[in-house]
């Protein structure tokens, strides 16, 4: 059976590398919080999480805004 030409081969080593960024970055944030005190990591995670729940916000307001302009036209 022949593959479809407009099917894209997928590299093997995509996988290794993906494993290896992974362990990198598990590293990495494993360091940092060995490193920080433990207050630090759950004040920076709370401050992540109401940033993004302010970006929540502003979309739900832009997406109201902008259907209440769509229903006056």
């Amino acid at each position: 059976m022949e593959k479809d030409n407009t099917e894209k081969e997928r590299n093997p080593n995509i996988d290794e590398v993906r494993k290896h960024l992974k362990a990198a970055r598990s590293a990495m944030r494993k360091s940092y919080e060995e490193f920080l005190p433990k207050g630090f990591v759950e004040n920076r995670r709370t401050a992540h999480k109401e940033f993004l729940l302010a970006i929540r916000s502003m979309l739900d307001a832009a997406i109201e805004h902008a259907e209440k302009g769509s229903k006056t036209e």
